[in-house]
This record gives structure tokens, sequence and C-alpha cells, in this order.
């Protein structure tokens, strides 16, 4: 099943934090890494008070499951276990994060867990609405519409590009295959 999952960090070193979350992603049971979005640096959103983003979407095929909810369900356990290994701290709604891990689509199903430890809605709610999350998913599927979605990945993007201000989510590296991290982008 392919699965796209968010990226984010905007403590410690952000950028080498999140080319190991990558190569611990692509390392999970099951797991092939399909691909990696550039590395983009976005303001906060909701809380402003903190240092900026560093952000970026991998494209990773894992297991199904019995059904595509408990396929759902074992990576996004597995998820919130790396962020506790990267040494996430509890802290306020849409604050500093050590790393942060999103499921944002799983396969073409939409799922809606709200019973159990861990709730869960894939497509992930607000990605639509949040250049932060599109952009880096566009550069991977432009053509995707997320299952409840009425609009590509790419025109959703285009649109949230329109709202936002010039450098509020900007592409600050490329992934380079080859070399398993980000090539920082020559400057403009």
């Amino acid at each position: 099943m392919r699965a796209y999952i968010g990226l984010g960090a905007n403590l410690g070193d952000a950028p080498a934090t999140l080319t190991a979350a990558v190569h611990a992603l692509a390392a999970l049971p099951g797991a092939g890494l399909r691909g990696v979005s550039s590395l983009y640096g976005s303001r906060p959103v909701g809380v402003l008070d903190q240092p900026d983003f560093h952000n970026a979407v991998v494209a990773l095929d894992v297991p199904r499951g019995p059904e595509p909810r408990t396929g759902a369900l074992a990576l996004l356990t597995a998820l919130k276990s790396l962020e506790l290994a990267f040494g996430r701290q509890p802290r306020r709604r849409w604050g500093e994060r050590e790393l942060d891990l999103d499921l944002l689509v799983f396969g073409r199903r939409r799922i809606v867990v709200e019973d159990g430890p861990l709730p869960l809605v894939v497509p992930h709610p607000r990605s639509a609405e949040r250049l932060f999350v599109l952009a880096p998913l566009a550069e991977l599927v432009p053509g995707l519409v997320p299952p409840g979605w009425t609009m590509t990945v790419g025109r959703a993007a285009r649109q949230a590009r329109t709202a936002e201000a010039p450098d509020a989510v900007r592409r600050i590296a490329a992934w380079d295959a080859a070399t398993r991290t980000w090539r920082p982008r020559p400057p403009a």
C-alpha cells in the first residue's frame, strides 16, 4: 500500500533529524522507500513564537494489513514510536517539535478511527490547506486526488501558494538518492 508521510521538525539540527527519519522510515519492517521530496523551510502555523520548521514528504510502500484500517493503524503506531525514539516531547499544540510524522494518505481509502488509543483520520484533515504539506507532496504526486478531495494535490498547492506570503514555504534543498541526504539549494 502506498502511503505518504509528512515530516517536520524545528528543534535541534532539523535537517539532520529529518534525514535520519527518512532512513528510519525506509527501515520499517516490510517498507519500501519510493520517493523523497525536497526539504522546505516554512514559517510556523498556529503558534508563531517558535523557530521556522523544516518539512518534507516521503512516499513509502508499506504492508496493507488484513484491511486498510489495520495497516494504517500499524503504520501510525510505528510513526509515533519513531517520534519518541527521536526524542519528541509533549508540548503545546502546533508548537515546537523534535520530530513530527503525519500519515497524510494511505492508499486510495478514507480511514476514520475515533476509538482506541490512536485516533486517525486519513487523508490528514488539514493537509489540503497547508502549503508546508502540499508543496512537498505535490513534488511527489501532483496528479493525486486524495480520497474526499475535489482537486489534485498540485492544484491545491498552487491555490495555497497564492494565499500565503511569498516566503512562507520555500524549497531549501533537494534529496540526493545516491547519498541519501538533502543537497542544499544554491543561492538564487
